[in-house]
């Protein structure tokens, strides 16, 4: 899968939008300021974006859903449990580093922010393409990288090596050290090729 440096910068302006709309409605839902750095798109082979992330045994929290319509796609929406654990606190009007554990309310606190997050890019993609995307449940699990990327694949039938990676981070009045987070996509090359041609880059566009 060859993806040029126009439609890595396309993906990029999405992970702003993306980014920008989830940075306001979680301002509102914690109501605190919260801020985005810029977020980083890349392709990356899955090895690849497991030793990104944090490598096979990384514990991490994951919002799982599936897009279908116009485009069909696996999403996962991974965090770090420290950082889930901080998301859970600002939703809870805590200080930051009360909670170090995840328990139910903690897992139904990060399935709220991991909706807003996912509709938030989702709904960027399908502002800017005009495309019907149809998001499914998500679903929310914790586990290690390995095996979350594993029953992921297998249960969406991907058979490309690359992935789309936007790294993604907040701060805030409360939290300055960043929450950080990876908005990963599983794209069917028939679906990437259309969501290009949405945006006006060329299927055949080289690097």
């Amino acid at each position: 899968m060859k993806i040029s440096h126009a439609k890595i910068d396309v993906l990029q302006e999405i992970g702003n939008i993306g980014l920008g709309n989830a940075a306001t409605s979680l301002a509102h839902l914690l109501q605190a300021r919260v801020d985005i750095k810029v977020p980083r798109a890349m392709f990356l082979g899955l090895e690849e974006a497991i030793e990104l992330i944090g490598g096979l045994e990384k514990p991490v929290i994951c919002v799982n859903l599936h897009v279908g319509g116009e485009i069909s796609s696996t999403i996962l929406y991974l965090f770090e449990q420290s950082d889930a654990c901080a998301l859970v606190d600002l939703l809870m009007g805590r200080p930051v580093g009360t909670t170090t554990g995840m328990d139910e309310m903690g897992y139904s606190a990060v399935m709220e922010i991991g909706n807003i997050l996912t509709g938030s890019f989702i709904g960027a993609i399908a502002t800017m393409t005009g495309l019907r995307l149809v998001p499914s449940v998500p679903v929310l699990a914790h586990d290690m990288l390995g095996a979350l990327f594993a029953a992921s694949v297998a249960a969406s039938g991907y058979t490309e090596d690359q992935v789309l990676c936007i790294q993604t981070s907040f701060t805030g009045s409360q939290v300055n050290d960043g929450v950080d987070s990876h908005f990963i996509m599983l794209p069917e090359v028939e679906s990437l090729d259309r969501l290009f041609t949405a945006l006006g880059l060329s299927v055949d566009d080289g690097c």
